[in-house]
């Protein structure tokens, strides 16, 4: 899940800022003097906020290593126990989910 969320997130960047390029290489073949090359970048609101999320994304571990050890403490110790009740609800909810998708 993490990894579409960053794939989007860049796909979505990266689409802003060819636009961006194409836009300002116009703009350079207008209005440019010959000999100044300047450079500059407008992102909206919403670029970066994809930009702030993704580097969240990014910063975020993919494992929580103190939820793994503390289940894996439980299941070693024996007083890890399954709740055969969410198990089921779970399962149901995914077989609906495929169904109307």
């Amino acid at each position: 899940m993490i990894s579409k969320v960053k794939d989007a997130s860049a796909q979505m960047i990266q689409q802003y800022q060819k636009g961006e390029l194409v836009k300002s290489e116009t703009d350079k073949q207008i209005s440019a003097p010959s000999n100044v090359v300047t450079e500059k970048v407008d992102l909206s609101a919403k670029a970066k906020d994809i930009q702030q999320i993704k580097q969240l994304v990014d910063q975020t571990p993919d494992v929580r290593e103190k939820k793994v050890q503390e289940l894996k403490s439980q299941i070693d110790n024996g007083s890890y126990k399954v709740n055969s009740a969410n198990v089921a609800e779970k399962m149901m909810g995914e077989s609906l989910i495929d169904l109307f998708a």
